[in-house]
């Protein structure tokens, strides 16, 4: 540990130490404060005796925001705690040991261990153990050679998050298998990340071989036949978004030739060597400590567009919290260089203080508007599309809850839909009005964010239709070459009331319908014409209780064939002529690893399956909140 890490540590311990009055720790304040919080929420979701089951990934990160910003996030404070950005840089081993045997022992003596340790895990961004055991060189599994990469575009593959510009995760060519084949998939090979919690990132296919990110912060090149491994890389953070791959111009000698780019939780993007796993270029996009890069960065004629999100609105309900400061954006990076080409805030205006809730903090507006979603390319228009989250301040400004389009090349706003108005949204603030923090939006929104990527296509008579699904369970289809006017508007939801969110992370679409996953459980397809329901699959789940049947995660489609992951680990395969089932898979279970770890599935939340090549990649166990069943497996599956 750095004397810089070890001076954060000691100094942690007085913020928090002694009383309210005296406050003098820092990272004991942030950690065991972001421990409380976490522990606190936890036991409300909970019965007592689940206590000490782990928390979902994302659970520590309000914490910190309750009770630390007050001294890690002023700049006012005399106590000199330092920023929330430099506690970010500590590993997770370290915050445990302030909180279990160091300067925060008594204070931590109040948390379960299961608390300690996701409260670490969440403010360092990366699992324990994460730093030695996720090296590809202590892996057993290793390719007895490394050959060049080949052209990714020369062969089958799945290239970042939607296959394809438009992002319409359909696999019309390439997938190398028929939907009369479906009932002879079979497990292949099963690879485990180390200590890995939740199996969040999409594997990208590319040249015969498997790119894919963890939450442990390594990235893996696999070969696609046998899962051995090439080689790894440590980011700074976990990576849950798809890895782009494509060509690249050499560097400072180097005779690369293609690259692949991906972005962490701490909002840092990278290049690679696709072949040898070497750093070319990392570039931070934003300062924001809340930022994280969620969203696939797309790639497209030596561009490379990251979009920007945050966790601020987890806890800045917190009277402590200075709410809120964070802006969506989306950034073009040069793809050789890492350099900033351009930077849109999806809100143009800068925050600016308003006024001071009842605890003496003061507030700022406008805020908000995250995007959580890969952007689409449109070549025609020279454009690209994504769609954003909810607002963190009110009034909600007219670029929330909305899909975006942008010129490709200056960056410059094109059109606005915006689908909801008054939005603003923080978690923690749709309890009863009596108990609300005054952080809190008056009027608190549904939260109704556009997490999913908006889908472009054309239509059979010629036209084109731009296709954004939305959290609430509406449909709205939006004509790209009449600046987002809308054609038609559906909701999906079979049940009323409706839950929130209905569509989370996206749906596919072939020429002619579109399929979507619905967390109330079950699968819609609507036609692409008029928005018209054509089927409705219900299913029920297995191996769980009846409340965890839902489908977030993204659908994926081949020629005849929708396939869908469940909150329940049971990948499912639907004919789409009319939603009937043509095979399934459970997950939520041990593997045998290639890599010799031991590894299990569990729910699929966010990413689905990636098809190429006669072959199918999908990763099991989405451990990010707490009602979530976490795993650490990357799945393989062929009818051969």
């Amino acid at each position: 540990m750095s004397e810089i890490g070890e001076m954060y540590l000691e100094s942690l311990g007085r913020c928090l130490m002694l009383s309210r009055k005296e406050i003098s720790s820092p990272l004991l304040s942030c950690v065991l404060i972001f421990l409380a919080i976490a522990s606190a929420a936890w036991a409300q979701a909970k019965p007592q005796s689940k206590q000490e089951e782990p928390l979902g990934t994302e659970s520590g990160f309000g914490v910190f925001q309750e009770h630390c910003v007050s001294c890690h996030g002023n700049p006012s404070a005399t106590n000199h705690a330092p920023a929330p950005s430099a506690l970010r840089e500590l590993a997770p081993e370290k915050i445990y040991d302030a909180l279990t045997t160091g300067a925060m022992k008594i204070q931590g003596q109040q948390l379960s261990d299961a608390a300690k340790r996701r409260v670490a895990e969440s403010l360092s961004a990366r699992p324990f153990g994460s730093a030695e055991s996720g090296d590809a060189a202590n892996m057993p599994n290793h390719c007895s050679s490394n050959l060049e990469l080949s052209n990714p575009a020369s062969g089958p593959a799945w290239n970042g998050w939607g296959a394809d510009l438009a992002n319409t995760r359909f696999q019309p060519t390439m997938a190398g298998i028929t939907a009369d084949q479906i009932p002879r998939l079979k497990l292949k090979w099963a690879f485990g990340y180390p200590h890995g919690i939740s199996a969040a990132g999409q594997p990208t296919i590319a040249s015969g071989r498997i790119f894919v990110g963890t939450d442990i912060g390594y990235v893996y090149s696999l070969d696609g036949a046998t899962g051995c491994v090439y080689w790894s890389f440590q980011a700074k953070a976990s990576v849950r978004n798809a890895v782009s791959v494509g060509p690249v111009k050499s560097h400072s000698g180097q005779s690369t030739e293609y690259a692949v780019f991906f972005g962490d939780a701490k909002a840092n993007v990278y290049a690679l060597d696709a072949s040898t796993g070497k750093l070319l270029w990392t570039t931070h996009v934003e300062d924001h400590f809340t930022a994280r890069i969620t969203g696939s960065p797309t790639l497209y004629g030596g561009r490379l567009y990251v979009p920007v999100s945050s966790f601020e609105e987890f806890a800045a309900a917190a009277k402590e919290y200075p709410c809120c400061t964070f802006r969506g954006s989306v950034v073009a990076l040069d793809a050789d260089s890492g350099h900033q080409i351009w930077k849109t805030y999806v809100i143009s205006q800068e925050p600016k203080p308003t006024r001071k809730n009842s605890a003496g903090t003061q507030l700022f507006a406008p805020a908000g508007a995250s995007v959580w979603n890969a952007p689409t390319i449109d070549v025609e228009r020279n454009a690209i599309y994504f769609g954003t989250g909810d607002s963190e301040s009110e009034p909600a400004v007219p670029t929330s809850d909305a899909v975006v389009a942008l010129d490709m090349a200056t960056g410059a706003v094109l059109w606005t839909f915006q689908a909801t108005e008054k939005d603003s949204f923080l978690l923690g603030c749709d309890g009863p009005a009596k108990q609300r923090s005054d952080n809190c939006p008056k009027a608190v929104g549904p939260d109704w964010d556009f997490g999913a990527s908006p889908i472009l296509r054309n239509l059979p008579d010629g036209h084109r239709i731009l296709l954004a699904a939305q959290k609430s369970g509406n449909i709205f289809a939006l004509d790209p070459d009449r600046h987002g006017a809308l054609i038609w508007e559906v909701n999906v939801e079979t049940k009323r009331p409706r839950p929130n969110p209905v569509l989370v992370w996206g749906g596919a679409a072939d020429e002619q319908q579109a399929y979507f996953g619905l967390t109330s459980g079950g699968m819609v397809a609507v036609s692409l014409t008029d928005g018209a329901r054509v089927w409705f699959t219900p299913m029920v789940a297995r191996h769980a209780s009846a409340d965890r049947a839902g489908m977030s995660a993204a659908a994926t489609a081949i020629p005849g064939v929708v396939f869908v992951g469940g909150w329940d680990g049971i990948l499912h395969a639907l004919s789409t002529k009319d939603g009937r089932k043509l095979w399934e898979f459970p997950t939520a279970r041990k593997f045998a690893t290639v890599n010799k770890v031991q590894a299990k599935g569990g729910s699929f939340g966010a990413t689905g399956p990636t098809i190429a090549g006669g072959m199918l990649f999908i990763g099991s166990g989405y451990g990010v909140f707490g009602d979530d069943t976490p795993g650490n497996v990357l799945l393989a599956f062929s009818i051969r």
